[in-house]
């Protein structure tokens, strides 16, 4: 999805605000998740972090956001914070009808692989791509682009023959790496052990409205 004429944005964040306008998708069944959320999408895909069930995952999504007609398809994994409106504000500045894809790399240079390009021969390629951890938004213009490709599950065979995962921001994200913690150093109202994530803290800076945010934190 970095071919041709794609705008790539960067940005400091699967979403469109309100419950009916937001999915979750999952690899099981969850009847209280399904109360409390509204929209949850079982994709059926394994639970593994492989490419085949990465791009099963995607699949699914894309498919779900060309058959609903909407404007934008954000995804966001769910280890990240999304600032909804912040994030709506972005996509209302862009034509939905054009080329657009809005996200943020995670490597400090293009991402090296190999084309087939016939049954013996291979070529290198590079291309700088928004990564799905980080979040990424694709306008309706480009997914139908995409389409041939893409849809229909033509998607998980696109990935096996170019042997890349599903997403070669818009978010804050968070997580270990070399048993080293990847957070947003920010004081707020709940304790690292209560918040490690700091998404808590950042939502109630954020919106310190909300009915779960502490009213009497000072920042």
């Amino acid at each position: 999805m970095g071919a041709g004429d794609v705008s790539v944005q960067p940005l400091p964040a699967v979403c469109l605000v309100g419950p009916s306008e937001t999915f979750i998708f999952t690899d099981g069944e969850d009847e209280a998740l399904a109360q409390r959320a509204g929209n949850v999408i079982n994709t059926n895909c394994s639970a593994a972090h492989s490419r085949q069930a990465l791009s099963c995952k995607m699949a699914v999504e894309y498919d779900h956001f060309i058959a609903s007609g909407r404007k934008w398809f954000c995804h966001v994994d769910d280890d990240n914070y999304v600032n909804v409106w912040a994030l709506l504000r972005l996509l209302a500045s862009y034509p939905h009808t054009q080329d657009v894809y809005i996200g943020k790399p995670s490597l400090d240079r293009p991402i090296q692989a190999t084309e087939r390009v016939s049954e013996n021969k291979m070529r290198p390629v590079h291309f700088w791509f928004a990564t799905g951890g980080a979040g990424f938004c694709i306008s309706r213009g480009l997914a139908l682009k995409m389409s041939p490709w893409a849809s229909g599950g033509h998607f998980v065979s696109t990935a096996e023959r170019i042997r890349l995962p599903d997403d070669c921001t818009v978010t804050l994200s968070y997580g270990t790496f070399e048993n080293k913690r990847n957070s947003v150093h920010i004081k707020g109202p709940f304790s690292v052990e209560a918040d490690p994530s700091r998404f808590r803290s950042i939502h109630c800076r954020l919106y310190p409205d909300t009915p779960w945010c502490p009213r009497t934190t000072v920042f």
